[in-house]
């Protein structure tokens, strides 16, 4: 069966990551504007580019939650394909073999001149996770995190979309369905194909395709969803 597996910030919330709109998340330190958009590069590439460096030493300090492994889990019996509008790499580290990022990756940088050119762009190391200014590309701009800021298009998006074409099983996690790209995705899959939920907050969902809401976090609504899948 292929399966794919579509999350969000809840997911890595278990693991400790901070989201960006709840209370208390990074968006009560920072102003979007000035972190997460190429105006805010073009401004000040020195507060991003430390911005983004705090938040690779954070990454190091966290670990995939039970949820992560239950998905990698997933590809023991299915094919799966994990889209994530995560940054971290904690479905990577937890086991998943095949993740499309929607929004980027925090461990990688790239030319601030042609960030998705492939030739440019490289993954830190543990050891060498910081960036400086003056710090190039192989093209001779600054180095930049690999991300998609707000007002950027979403190179993977056609790919998620593709994988999303071809599902047999669509489980949502972490997102919410009135969000982009989440809400877009929903309904790329085949009619009848099933779709999970799960979130442990109630969710408008205002479509006529049926959705089977798990109200759980991620680790305890995927154990429920193995055990469903199983039998």
């Amino acid at each position: 069966m292929r399966v794919v597996v579509l999350t969000g910030a809840g997911m890595s919330a278990e693991s400790g990551i901070s989201t960006f709109r709840d209370n208390g998340g990074l968006w009560e330190q920072y102003n979007v504007e000035d972190v997460a958009t190429p105006e805010g590069w073009a401004r000040n590439p020195k507060l991003v580019t430390e911005f983004y460096n705090v938040r690779r030493r954070q990454l190091l300090d966290v670990q995939p939650c039970l949820g992560h492994k239950l998905v990698a889990e997933l590809e023991k019996q299915h094919e799966v394909t994990v889209v994530t509008q995560n940054v971290d790499d904690l479905h990577e580290r937890a086991g998943s073999s095949y993740v499309i990022h929607l929004h980027g990756e925090l461990m990688k940088v790239t030319s601030s001149f042609s960030p998705n050119d492939p030739r440019y762009i490289k993954t830190l190391s543990p050891e060498h996770l910081e960036v400086k200014m003056g710090d190039l590309a192989g093209d001779g701009s600054q180095l930049r995190p690999f991300i998609v800021w707000f007002g950027e298009p979403v190179p993977e998006i056609d790919k998620a979309v593709e994988e999303c074409a071809k599902a047999d099983m669509l489980i949502v996690i972490g997102t919410s369905l009135n969000v982009y790209p989440a809400a877009g995705l929903t309904r790329c899959v085949q009619p009848g194909t099933p779709i999970y939920l799960i979130d442990p907050k109630p969710v408008q969902w205002n479509s006529d395709v049926p959705v089977h809401h798990i109200m759980k976090g991620a680790s305890e609504g995927m154990k429920e969803l193995m055990n469903l899948i199983e039998h």
